[in-house]
């Protein structure tokens, strides 16, 4: 089992044309992913690699296909309608890999995603895997292999790097998910706890947050009153200056609010393990799946 996506997973995506989406088509097509079509307005019934067909809506993409998720490989300023076009289309779930979406733009996308009962992962984020059934985003496959642990994180290389050495250490993931790191992203950390806590293969979480915001601290409280699983944290940006602006729009320190230590803190209340570095993590989770 794993969560959001699997074998049956069918994808379309958006920007398969480009440079980002072209690439990337080609890895996921690789690692066993369901891509059964693609989109760029003006390019409809052309061929991806002779075998993917390539449509200028998402909308007529998801009627030939049966496709029921969309990934999006987009310039920023298009990506918002990008969103809303695959969010009105008949697909469950959509991942916005693209950096440097208008937080205003998220503004509008957030409500309409959400009136349609649709999920959103990203934007800002390199997607997710279930490894050995389907990846979605741009999450190296390589360094994935199947096993119980669930994966999530706000930073995207991050996520890779706790992977690789979990998977080194001989322990698999369930899924991986990167939620991104923008102030309004369409998946957040309690999501995905809830979504790990609910899948029977999952036997312990593995957590990775950011200085700024208070996502965390809400995630914390959520473990501590409905995770029966392990769950075990890490903050990034530990020795970073009062008021620095990590990489990400979302990590901003304002006040108290938003600092490692506060995260810590809150972390260790809720009876979550806390790794100080990534390297942590391997230890951590072994000591909790025994």
């Amino acid at each position: 089992m794993s969560v959001f996506i699997n074998t049956d997973t069918k994808l379309v995506v958006q920007g398969i044309t480009g440079r980002d989406g072209s690439f990337h088509t080609k890895q996921m097509m690789e690692y066993g992913t369901q891509v059964v079509a693609g989109v760029t307005p003006g390019k409809g019934g052309q061929k991806f690699e002779d075998r993917v067909p390539v449509f200028n809506t998402v909308a007529d993409a998801v009627s030939a296909t049966g496709a029921n998720t969309a990934v999006i490989y987009v310039p920023p300023p298009f990506a918002a309608d990008a969103i809303m076009e695959a969010a009105d289309s008949g697909v469950q779930l959509v991942v916005c890999i693209t950096e440097g979406v208008p937080v205003l733009d998220m503004t509008k996308v957030y409500p309409f995603v959400k009136e349609r009962g649709i999920r959103l992962i990203g934007p800002n984020c390199p997607g997710l895997i279930s490894p050995g059934e389907s990846k979605v985003g741009i999450i190296p496959g390589r360094i994935c292999t199947p096993g119980p642990v669930g994966v999530v994180s706000r930073s995207g290389t991050l996520t890779y790097e706790i992977v690789y050495q979990l998977t080194r250490a001989g322990i698999g993931q369930t899924s991986c998910v990167g939620i991104g790191g923008d102030p309004i992203n369409g998946t957040n950390f309690i999501d995905c706890l809830a979504a790990f806590e609910a899948d029977p293969n999952t036997k312990a979480v593995a957590m990775m947050g950011e200085i700024g915001g208070t996502d965390e601290q809400e995630a914390a409280d959520f473990v501590k009153h409905h995770m029966t699983k392990p769950v075990v944290g890490f903050i990034a940006g530990q020795t970073a200056p009062p008021g620095r602006r990590m990489g990400h729009a979302g990590a901003i320190i304002s006040g108290s609010a938003g600092t490692a230590a506060e995260k810590i803190e809150a972390f260790e209340a809720a009876g979550m393990g806390v790794a100080k570095r990534p390297l942590d993590f391997v230890e951590l989770i072994k000591a909790r799946l025994k």
